[in-house]
């Protein structure tokens, strides 16, 4: 008995070679996106630093006008001490990811803000002064 096998020319679907294509794609694509959104992801937790700092300096400066005098000299405020900064009216969230310790004299202060936002060896460390200078000392994104 004569079996005809007939090609049916018409069948859909993909070939082993076009889905390996495919994950070969995806997998670039992948090696290439995900190093950019930690990046921007690390970026975006700065945004946390730059906005305390700037309202520790306000205070600092509001502080000083009435008392002649920077205050919290030496207190660090952090997560688990929200209220190490209360002398000037500043209140650090629980959710807070970095510490805030305070250098302050008369005529001059100094906050540094220190985190590690992602788990490596480096710390993000920026710093506020008396002049309102604004530094990031120590880059954690581009480490």
């Amino acid at each position: 008995m004569i079996t005809n096998f007939r090609i049916n020319h018409n069948q859909k679907g993909f070939t082993l070679i076009e889905l390996m294509i495919v994950v070969v794609i995806i997998g670039i694509l992948a090696a290439l996106a995900i190093p950019r959104f930690m990046q921007a992801t690390t970026k975006s937790k700065q945004t946390e630093a730059k906005q305390l700092l700037k309202q520790i300096y306000t205070m600092e400066r509001a502080y000083r006008q009435e008392y002649d005098t920077y205050a919290c000299n030496g207190l660090t405020g952090s997560a688990s001490n929200g209220t190490a900064l209360a002398t000037i009216g500043v209140e650090i969230q629980s959710n807070a990811r970095y510490s805030y310790a305070i250098t302050a004299g008369t005529n001059t202060f100094t906050c540094v803000a220190t985190a590690n936002l992602d788990d490596d060896a480096t710390n993000d460390v920026w710093q506020i002064d008396e002049t309102g200078a604004l530094t990031n000392t120590t880059d954690d994104v581009s480490s």
